[in-house]
């Protein structure tokens, strides 16, 4: 692990009119119909700003790169991924356990539920949601405790679309979505009762990083929740097995370095967090994997519904959706470069599908920690 990381320069203006450019007014259509809607040359200035941090190798120096570079990384990365997302996930950009007779759907919202439970969010609180996606976990999470969460996001389509979102579905009383860096917070200390993350500190080039940015938000007594993606105890990273499997799911999900579950708990330690709660919820010998949805295993679907996601994630309907976006690249539909994307979306899923089969891989594991309330500052 990166004994410092240089933070990177905020240029919010910069990230805003990039994002005009390549958007426009695409925010408010959804999946494969946004991508007819972006400026092609400012696609392609994404494309080329992510993926030239990628070469197919392991090499540390491009390691390195990423890491420098993380807020552009992960900023170029969902500007080129989300409509991908919502277009074959839904708007909850997470996996989720399953039960048998639970439709997707259901799943992802019980996940979401489980973590407000877990950490005692109500609907006193002002809550944080750090890297929030296009909304989907806040808006079910305020539904369910009927709290106040602030969304942060580097990524200035997302927080349209969360915004768009929020006021179709009357919720704009209750959600707000702030543009920042969660390296580099611009709130005042002890700002929020809790905290929360979703899948989205792994986007963190080091994890003591944001997690004490966390922790100097949360008010003394205050809860941090977080579900994490890390590589196991049964991750070797001198095994070239285990690192491809790493740099697969690393390339197609736009993370500067995967680290392992160790790294993580001694992180939250070490910036002042007591430990409440851990448990790697993809290591319950569940009968259906968390990770069905991408080996498109039909058995397991619940609803029509179900059978279309799982379809639109399983390796013929990634197949079918790739050759797509190449035809309307080719004809000038999509972007250039949306075919690549695609591509690296495929390389993720099939290294997450095998990371899980290896027990390598969790994008699971849940820490709920308190921030004590003699805080050492």
């Amino acid at each position: 692990m990166p004994d410092k990381i240089e933070l990177a320069e905020k240029n919010f203006a910069r990230d805003a009119k990039f994002t005009e450019a390549l958007h426009g007014k695409s925010y408010d259509k959804t999946g494969l119909f946004a991508l007819t809607s972006k400026a092609k040359d400012a696609s392609q200035v994404a494309a080329e700003g992510y993926f030239k941090h990628w070469n197919g190798s392991v090499e540390e120096k491009d390691e390195k790169s990423r890491l420098t570079d993380y807020s552009q990384l992960t900023h170029h990365y969902y500007n080129l991924v989300t409509d991908f997302y919502e277009y074959g996930w839904g708007s909850s950009f997470h996996f989720s356990r399953y039960y048998r007779g639970e439709a997707f759907r259901q799943a992802t919202a019980r996940h979401e539920h489980f973590l407000a439970h877990k950490m005692n969010i109500n609907e006193n609180m002002k809550v944080l949601d750090v890297g929030c996606g296009v909304g989907g976990p806040g808006r079910e999470i305020t539904r369910f405790t009927d709290c106040e969460i602030v969304g942060l996001n580097n990524n200035d389509y997302q927080i349209e679309r969360a915004n768009h979102y929020a006021k179709k579905y009357n919720l704009d009383h209750k959600l707000s979505y702030v543009k920042g860096d969660f390296m580099q917070m611009d709130f005042e200390p002890e700002t929020f009762d809790a905290v929360y993350a979703i899948e989205a500190t792994v986007h963190a080039p080091v994890l003591e990083g944001v997690y004490s940015e966390i922790y100097k938000v949360l008010k003394p007594g205050g809860t941090f929740g977080v579900y994490e993606w890390v590589m196991t105890d049964k991750y070797d990273e001198s095994n070239e097995e285990h690192r491809k499997i790493a740099y697969g799911i690393e390339v197609g999900d736009g993370i500067p370095k995967m680290y392992k579950r160790e790294v993580a708990e001694q992180a939250l330690k070490n910036v002042g967090f007591e430990i409440e709660y851990e448990s790697d919820l993809a290591d319950r010998k569940d009968e259906i994997p968390w990770y069905y949805p991408l080996s498109g295993e039909m058995k397991y679907c619940q609803t029509f519904g179900d059978y279309f996601t799982v379809f639109r994630t399983s390796k013929v309907g990634r197949y079918i959706t790739t050759e797509l976006v190449g035809a309307m690249e080719k004809i000038g539909l999509a972007p250039k470069g949306s075919k690549q994307v695609t591509h690296a979306l495929e390389d993720a899923a099939v290294n997450l599908v095998e990371g899980g089969r290896q027990k390598l891989f969790t994008p699971m594991m849940l820490y709920v920690v308190r921030k004590p309330l003699d805080k050492k500052n």
